[in-house]
């Protein structure tokens, strides 16, 4: 699948297991939904990354081990009226060390 794409996401995204990356796609769909209506379900638990002006994180996984967690900011619209969502960081918590 491609990825509009920080530099470290696609590193990041390789170090996942393939179980995670099927979580992660999977939760990835529910996102685009909400990101087309504007609201984010509470499950995703979206919101701003504290000390990062124009980032935002969600969580993939809550299962067993430690949650996972993506970052995210909004692009330039490539399409009018369609947000743009630029990937920067996947993992666990550490991602928002260096979001």
């Amino acid at each position: 699948m491609p990825w509009p794409t920080g530099h470290r996401f696609t590193t990041d995204l390789d170090r996942l297991t393939p179980e995670q990356r099927h979580r992660f796609r999977q939760t990835v769909a529910a996102f685009v939904e909400d990101l087309r209506t504007g609201r984010f379900r509470v499950g995703l638990r979206v919101k701003r990354v504290q000390r990062a002006p124009g980032i935002y994180e969600f969580t993939w996984s809550m299962g067993t081990g430690p949650a996972g967690r993506a970052t995210w900011e909004y692009g330039p619209e490539r399409r009018p009226g369609t947000p743009h969502v630029i990937w920067r960081r996947i993992g666990t918590h550490d991602v928002l060390n260096r979001p």
